[in-house]
């Protein structure tokens, strides 16, 4: 039966993987649709184009996909082997799932997003989108620190830490903007 579990958790582990992986580079992609909606034709037509057919293939061949086989499989080790009950009477998978909770609203955000980008509907600066990233940084620093170190509080160090190195992030980013404006003019 443990290595019935184990198998469980590696495939569930494969696909979170592959899960934040494309809702990494889904919200990239949103970023290069919207600066390409702003753009002259005929290239504004071409690289829409394009965009479009990449983040419906990424979207729907791979991020979905991997959203509901890692739910599955997380499904089936919490609620159908011994080792799962035991992981739900602890604090910290209560705080876990309550980041997956936030994940699934994240993931659903960002289905809202290919919608109205799919439609050449542009609601969201690319700036925003860049910002928007760091959702899903936030997210799996968190998921990690808490499966690894296993405490519902020292996760906090570890969320803490990224969203500050977000922060600097941002400010690096709001810097190299205004020199790229500068160097522009």
């Amino acid at each position: 039966m443990e290595n019935y579990y184990e198998y469980l958790k590696s495939l569930h582990l494969i696909f979170v993987i592959t899960w934040f992986a494309g809702l990494f580079y889904i919200v990239r992609l949103f970023v290069y649709q919207i600066e390409a909606s702003q753009k002259e034709s005929p290239e504004k037509e071409i690289l829409q184009k394009q965009y479009k057919i990449m983040t419906y293939r990424l979207w729907y061949i791979i991020t979905w996909p991997s959203a509901v086989l890692a739910s599955i499989f997380a499904f089936w080790m919490l609620f159908f082997t011994p080792q799962g009950n035991f992981w739900l009477q602890q604090s910290w998978m209560h705080v876990k799932l309550g980041f997956v909770f936030a994940l699934y609203l994240y993931h659903l955000k960002c289905h809202q997003i290919f919608k109205q980008l799919q439609n050449d509907e542009v609601k969201h600066t690319s700036n925003f989108m860049r910002l928007w990233n760091e959702g899903a940084t936030i997210i799996l620093f968190a998921v990690v620190f808490l499966v690894i170190l296993k405490n519902a509080v020292n996760w906090i160090y570890g969320v803490v830490g990224i969203f500050l190195f977000s922060i600097l992030i941002m400010f690096g980013f709001k810097f190299y903007k205004r020199i790229r404006e500068r160097n522009q003019s």
